[in-house]
């Protein structure tokens, strides 16, 4: 039988040749490879700095914990974060793991990005602001959260954007790319996303503090912020005239975690993002192709809406007649025919037993995120799919939609 996989990662001689070099260079550990993804991945993104993690919770804890110590953002130890309930658990575990506060907000049907309305509207409600520092908007699925008036209203209240574009490799808002429009964002390169490396994560920040202190807080919170050391060339910045014993690399200004990569990592990057143009471009074409083939079950399923500002990481649909179908019965069908589906995530304080705790007190108030929660998933659309494949999706989708297909 057939097998659609809703990600894939091939590996060629470019690949190889790159891990080939890693070894043959004696250095796995962060090195140059490292310092040329970060410059490069800059330059794609649009932003000063990038600071490469080894995944991207990894970069939202990092990035989040570096605001705290930033001097003139007056940001404190669990402050509220607004953010969205439908993304995957990682977005709010790193959250919680900053020693924040999440606090949700509903979100768009179609596109599943948290809303300025649903911001402000919050905002207006409650009864102390200055509990609230940022707001972390995910552009999940590749869709980019309205930045323009996110940051609009962070400017009214006195808050600061934090972008999750962990899956928004490419997307652009306005003329400008993703991870490049609020005080820092981060990013994940794991397997299905559009640049996958396996395992790696990276912040994005314009600011020089905030990519000083989290080089810092991603190594155990140690004095070193250099990206590549230069100690032994004699040029360290930190190093003490008259205390040769003082080394920076085992002084500790903050408290931090083992968040480092590899060159493994780095090198598999760079290949990739060479290659992040064309992948965009054929994720983009399948995604049409796909919405044509589909077209006559689209009062059946919410097909994904199409951009060519959008680089998609997955083809996400939402039933929209659960009382026909149940979410449940159609991956059943669909997994058994070939088509591998994953389930749009949930909405977290009410879907997810980690968050059973918050079960109540947003029991209701979040309409759209439990619908999609509950009647929405996705399918691949990656670029390794033939044009045999996206026919043989169309097939099975009609096959098993037949008897309800008008």
């Amino acid at each position: 039988m057939k097998w659609i996989s809703v990600g894939d990662f091939r590996i060629g001689s470019e690949e190889r040749e790159a891990i080939k070099k890693v070894l043959d260079s004696g250095r796995i550990s962060e090195g140059e490879k490292v310092a040329e993804f970060e410059n490069d991945f800059s330059k794609y993104i649009g932003t000063k700095y990038t600071v490469l993690v080894n995944s991207g919770t990894s970069a939202i804890i990092a990035g989040l914990m570096s605001l705290l110590f930033v001097d003139g953002l007056s940001i404190k130890p669990q402050t509220n974060v607004i953010t969205t309930p439908v993304t995957y658990v990682a977005t709010v575990n790193a959250i919680k793991l900053a020693g924040f506060n999440p606090v949700f907000v509903d979100v768009d049907r179609e596109t599943f990005v948290i809303t300025p309305e649903n911001i402000k509207k919050h905002l207006e409600n409650v009864e102390d602001v200055d509990k609230y520092s940022i707001v972390l908007p995910v552009h999940l699925m590749g869709y980019p959260a309205d930045m323009n008036e996110i940051t609009r209203i962070c400017k009214e209240y006195g808050l600061y954007s934090f972008e999750d574009s962990a899956q928004a490799h490419g997307s652009l808002y306005m003329g400008k790319k993703c991870g490049s429009l609020s005080l820092a964002s981060a990013f994940s390169f794991y397997i299905a996303h559009s640049i996958q490396v396996g395992e790696m994560g990276a912040l994005t920040t314009n600011n020089p503090k905030v990519a000083k202190l989290a080089r810092r807080i991603k190594a155990h919170g140690r004095m070193c912020d250099c990206r590549i050391c230069t100690r032994f060339e004699g040029l360290c910045p930190y190093k003490r005239t008259g205390n040769e014993e003082f080394d920076p690399r085992f002084y500790h200004t903050h408290i931090g975690y083992n968040f480092k990569t590899t060159e493994f990592m780095a090198a598999l990057g760079l290949v990739q993002l060479k290659k992040a143009d064309w992948i965009k471009k054929k994720r983009q074409e399948n995604v049409k192709f796909l919405n044509e083939g589909l077209a006559k079950i689209s009062d059946i399923l919410q097909l994904p809406k199409y951009s060519e500002d959008i680089s998609y990481l997955a083809y996400p649909v939402v039933i929209k007649k659960p009382s026909i179908i149940l979410r449940n019965k159609l991956m059943y069908k669909l997994e058994k025919n070939g088509v591998e589906i994953r389930p749009l995530f949930s909405c977290i304080p009410t879907q997810q037993p980690a968050y059973q705790c918050l079960k109540e007190k947003y029991k209701g108030t979040l309409p759209n995120a439990e619908y999609v929660g509950k009647n929405g998933f996705y399918i691949g659309c990656h670029q390794y799919l033939e044009q045999e494949d996206l026919n043989y999706i169309i097939s099975v989708f009609e096959r098993v939609l037949s008897p309800r297909v008008s």
